[in-house]
């Protein structure tokens, strides 16, 4: 199959999801235990993704010797970028309780005088009830999210054209699409939730929702069609992308991963083991790439160039 097939079907794909996930705040109420299983598992698949995808194709465009320091350069930058939007818009509201804000603020006027438990406060079946921080609003959320899962498509179309060979293309693309698409319904569903909660419209949410959900498979189609048209060049191009996106896949997903790790205790099983599991499925996919080319192990490659 085509990549531009590939990417026509995984942008399909990539809208229902999102717009589903919007959708299943009028209908769905998840629980903090559901929500934070999901994020652990795409957490450690974005991670996954970022060091056994991303990062080892962008090092074998551009050679260890010539682009190594490229490479690290452009994951450093993806990754400041994304802690710097993170910082400006708020745009990735942990799951904190609101006792657990409270509890935080009280010990921030008495100077950490009383220690609470914020497990007690916060029980792992309580509905989870969409919250921004002081001075944060979903305006602002919603600007970051839309530059985040840009980012996201120039991901998925950067992956699509860094390996031209059949199985391998087709895994290492799937495998960025998988942890977008299972990480785009969260990131909606946080979208409509709070503007839910600050009193918009069905009507707006909607439209907000249907926005959010076309500008990932835009951002790929953009980037598509840029690299395409850059002939020798575009390797390069497609190397950096590649690597600026594993850096913004890291920051998205400790984001996600260590509000958890500060604020609560429970579950610690269940959560460390499907954050195990996303890495797995990443490394195994990484790894079922190569066995399809027949290629040798990475560091053989690497050495090789």
């Amino acid at each position: 199959m085509s990549p531009m097939l590939l990417l026509l079907g995984y942008g399909a794909a990539l809208i229902v999801f999102s717009v589903a996930g919007g959708a299943l705040t009028q209908r769905v109420a998840m629980t903090h235990t559901r929500t934070q299983l999901a994020m652990s598992l795409v957490s450690g698949l974005m991670l996954g993704i970022a060091f056994f995808h991303l990062l080892p194709h962008a090092v074998l465009a551009l050679g260890v010797e010539e682009g190594l320091t490229v490479v690290m350069s452009w994951l450093m930058l993806g990754l400041v970028v994304m802690l710097l939007l993170l910082r400006i818009l708020h745009f990735h509201q942990p799951d904190y309780p609101a006792e657990a804000l409270a509890s935080c603020e009280h010990e921030h006027e008495h100077e950490h005088e009383h220690d609470h438990d914020h497990e007690t406060l916060h029980g792992s079946d309580a509905a989870v009830a969409p919250m921004l921080l002081p001075g944060v609003n979903w305006k602002g959320v919603l600007i970051g999210l839309t530059f985040h899962t840009f980012i996201d498509g120039v991901a998925l179309g950067a992956a699509l054209l860094s390996a031209p060979h059949g199985h391998q293309q087709q895994l290492i693309g799937f495998g960025v699409f998988l942890a977008i698409l299972l990480h785009k319904p969260l990131d909606a569903m946080s979208i409509t939730a709070l503007m839910k909660s600050s009193g918009t419209t069905a009507s707006a949410q909607l439209r907000a929702n249907l926005v959010f959900a076309l500008v990932c498979p835009l951002g790929a189609l953009i980037f598509y069609f840029y690299a395409t048209q850059l002939g020798v060049n575009g390797e390069a191009v497609i190397a950096s992308a590649l690597a600026f996106s594993a850096g913004a896949f890291v920051c998205i997903a400790l984001s996600d991963l260590l509000p958890e790790v500060q604020f609560h205790s429970h579950d610690r099983v269940k959560l460390t083991a499907v954050f195990l599991l996303g890495i797995l499925v990443a490394y195994l996919m990484a790894n079922t790439a190569v066995e399809h080319t027949h290629a040798v192990p990475a560091l053989s490659m690497l050495s090789a160039r």
